[in-house]
């Protein structure tokens, strides 16, 4: 089945995390962190099966070598609370081979980040033998600071000063300037990650077309699709692990209940999508000033369909239909079609409300 999953996060310093760490781990090699003073041995990892460090062109060829380049990002930093590097985590497609894979993850690499002047590091990772990771995808580690012309790093903001109607700066209570950070890039705004995201699915889904597969992924949620389901949350191989041995998790159990939660909201939904549409073929009896019950216009309804069904099996099917929708119809206690209407809109406001309890598990997850 195909499956979206485009993720980008920060490397902080004020978290405690490593980018040395960070890149030796995507990468399963030992690298030396300057900052820190340690190494990070990653070289017994299993699963990674590709590793690249793509440049601009007018970065330093130097930075080709892995720890040469994060530490010296790492040295461009010098805030305590600094954020690092950007790091993306993107799920690949069990419909394509590995090797297709990796050239579509080394396309969108180039094309969508590189091409804006990052530097980025990537990482393909595939189940193994012993296990490994549960679902193949791939890391891109990328800079934050620009390049300047000579491939040192640039900064990441420049101030904006505050002017009076005279074009003179302004001062604060404190006597210090006021001024506006404007930052150096786009790539922090939420409208490159929207591009970047449609660019992955462009690229995946013109695959798919090309190998005639039917299968397509989609950046947009569920809601932007129209279409009322719940998604499950990214569980990650720690979890994937843990469910494999039987470890039950609190995402493992809230996927779960995702899945049952959007069966019962789609089998409701079908059945009620069937109903409105036998509704339409009984609109003649419907609009007779005196309707009979729902269940007997379904049962003269489905009596006819039988009258003029031209085989046995067609008379079987729609034997099934029937007791379905009467079954259906008992169970949700709908008698008239008053009944239908009230129980259409009480399945909405039980979406709506499912989707917001759900929607804040997840924050509460993040925050």
């Amino acid at each position: 089945m195909a499956l979206f999953h485009f993720s980008v996060t920060q490397v902080r310093r004020s978290a405690g995390q490593s980018v040395i760490a960070s890149a030796a781990y995507r990468a399963g090699e030992k690298l030396y962190s300057e900052y820190y003073g340690e190494t990070n041995d990653y070289t017994r990892k299993g699963g990674v099966i590709h590793t690249e460090i793509f440049l601009p062109p007018h970065a330093p060829d130097i930075y080709r070598d892995r720890a040469t380049l994060w530490n010296a990002v790492k040295k461009s930093e010098k805030h305590p609370k600094a954020q690092i590097a950007y790091s993306s985590d993107i799920a690949l497609q069990s419909e394509l081979t590995m090797e297709e894979n990796i050239v579509l993850a080394r396309e969108f690499v180039q094309a969508n980040l590189v091409a804006k002047g990052m530097i980025a590091d990537l990482a393909v990772h595939a189940p193994d033998k012993e296990g490994g990771l549960s679902n193949p995808h791939f890391h891109v580690l990328t800079t934050m600071r620009p390049l300047n012309p000579d491939g040192s790093f640039a900064a990441k903001q420049r101030r904006e000063y505050a002017l009076d109607e005279h074009g003179n700066r302004i001062r604060d209570g404190d006597g210090k300037y006021v001024f506006n950070a404007i930052h150096t890039t786009d790539w922090h705004a939420p409208e490159t990650l929207e591009a970047w995201r449609a660019a992955w699915c462009d690229l995946v889904n013109r695959r798919f077309e090309k190998k005639d597969l039917p299968c397509r992924i989609d950046h947009r949620s569920y809601a932007r699709q129209g279409i009322d389901q719940i998604p499950t949350v990214h569980e990650g191989p720690n979890v994937h692990k843990m469910e494999s041995k039987g470890i039950r998790t609190e995402k493992g159990e809230l996927n779960r209940w995702i899945k049952t939660t959007n069966r019962l909201i789609c089998d409701l939904r079908k059945k009620i999508a069937a109903l409105k549409d036998w509704m339409e073929e009984i609109r003649e009896e419907l609009s007779k000033p005196e309707v009979p019950p729902l269940i007997q216009l379904l049962c003269d309804h489905f009596e006819k369909r039988n009258q003029d069904a031209y085989s046995n099996k067609g008379k079987v099917r729609n034997l099934k239909q029937f007791s379905e929708v009467i079954n259906f119809l008992e169970q949700q206690n709908i008698r008239t079609l008053d009944d239908h209407e009230f129980r259409v809109n009480s399945i909405r406001e039980e979406f709506h409300t499912l989707t917001d309890s759900l929607q804040a598990k997840q924050n509460g997850w993040m925050n």
